[in-house]
């Protein structure tokens, strides 16, 4: 573990007052950082500078492109290359630590800009990258700079050695285990109750699925109820709804972490029906902090956590069918449920933020130890240069 004080520079490459994965890694990790004593500076364009924390530096305001099967908020060209630039001048960073380099934002901007000790972390898993990976020429040579690479999960890492041709390291997102371990279930949500966080007016968060299986797992489970938090327009989606089965959705809109620690806590089963486009599943491992029992698509990423079933329960992707049959399963099997929660929760420690960070500052570590023995080869390669031509005077 390095012991002395650290200048580190972020780069977070979608829109920082945009709720998504990436932007709670690199907030948590940042926030992490500064509280272990070291000096960091985050980049991120926002629209809204004023609600910004003071280590964040808005880079500007980003642009909506839909990206891996969502809306992606970013930022690129000039303008932003020279605020990238400014940045990093004035930093003085002892290492520049980007994530998502491999799109066109400000993180790949960073590494056109800048020299010495750099850290990529790439998030994103998915097969086909059509639009991002057509300009794989063009960002080999950028991510050839990087000193280290990370991969956020297996999947993730797939991605990337399959349309860049290069490896990472696996480091998993970070959470606060103790943070939702101290959750305190709330009455009103305890119950044969499913909960389920996310943006839900994304197809790919999959709450269709769990709304299609719904009629069947009422059938068995009479009293069964749906609590939804996170942004979307609840109207919306509960005209999509049998008139028979409203009664039984909440919409909590969105919530705060303790909140969210309350919840993993009173539900009897915490579902993520994810269709694709997922490389971690953070709210997984937050659901298992908090004691939730679990239940998942089996999409690559969340297989993986769950660790083919063994750490929460997995149902066939995109079969509300087999949703419904997993979940009356647990619904009617206390024990069970209790042993896959239990199981889960002690697996969840292995993301806790004091095991992940020591990891990514070790990367740091061989990062600049990396970094400097490049520029020693550089300036020997440069003196024998030079020793040769006085030699030959």
């Amino acid at each position: 573990m390095i012991s002395r004080k650290l200048k580190i520079g972020l780069v977070c490459p979608y829109s920082w007052d945009t709720p998504g994965g990436v932007q709670s890694h690199v907030r948590d990790l940042a926030e992490y950082l500064i509280n272990a004593g070291h000096d960091v500076s985050v980049l991120a364009p926002a629209i809204d500078e004023s609600a910004l924390p003071a280590y964040v530096v808005n880079a500007g305001k980003p642009i909506a492109i839909p990206y891996n099967g969502a809306v992606a908020r970013i930022l690129f060209g000039p303008i932003a290359f020279a605020r990238v630039r400014s940045w990093i001048s004035t930093g003085n960073f002892d290492i520049l630590h980007l994530h998502e380099p491999a799109i066109p934002s400000i993180s790949l901007l960073a590494i056109w800009a800048a020299e010495g000790p750099m850290v990529g972390t790439f998030h994103a898993a998915a097969k086909h990258q059509k639009v991002i990976y057509a300009i794989g020429p063009i960002l080999e040579p950028a991510i050839e700079k990087l000193s280290a690479r990370i991969a956020v999960s297996e999947a993730a890492r797939l991605t990337l050695t399959n349309h860049l041709e290069t490896d990472a390291v696996v480091i998993p997102n970070g959470i606060y285990a103790k943070r939702y371990s101290k959750g305190s279930p709330v009455q009103k949500w305890l119950g044969n109750t499913i909960g389920f966080i996310g943006r839900f007016e994304e197809p790919r968060k999959g709450l269709s699925i769990l709304l299609a299986s719904l009629p069947i797992i009422a059938r068995f489970a009479p009293d069964v109820r749906v609590l939804v938090a996170g942004p979307g327009d609840s109207a919306d989606f509960m005209e999509l709804v049998d008139p028979q089965l409203r009664d039984r959705f909440e919409f909590l809109g969105r919530i705060s972490e303790l909140e969210k620690a309350d919840l993993m806590s009173s539900v009897s089963l915490y579902v993520a029906p994810n269709t694709g486009g997922e490389s971690f599943g953070i709210i997984l491992a937050e659901a298992q902090a908090g004691g939730a029992c679990v239940v998942a698509s089996d999409i690559p990423a969340f297989d993986s956590l769950l660790g083919g079933g063994e750490f929460g329960a997995l149902f066939t992707s995109e079969d509300s069918t087999d949703l419904a049959k997993v979940v009356i399963d647990l619904l009617r099997d206390k024990d069970k449920r209790e042993e896959l929660a239990r199981k889960g929760k002690e697996h969840a420690q292995i993301f806790d933020w004091d095991v992940v960070a020591e990891q990514i500052l070790s990367i740091y570590e061989m990062a600049m130890i990396g970094g400097a023995l490049i520029t020693l080869a550089s300036e020997n390669r440069a003196w024998s240069r030079f020793t040769q031509r006085e030699g030959d005077k």
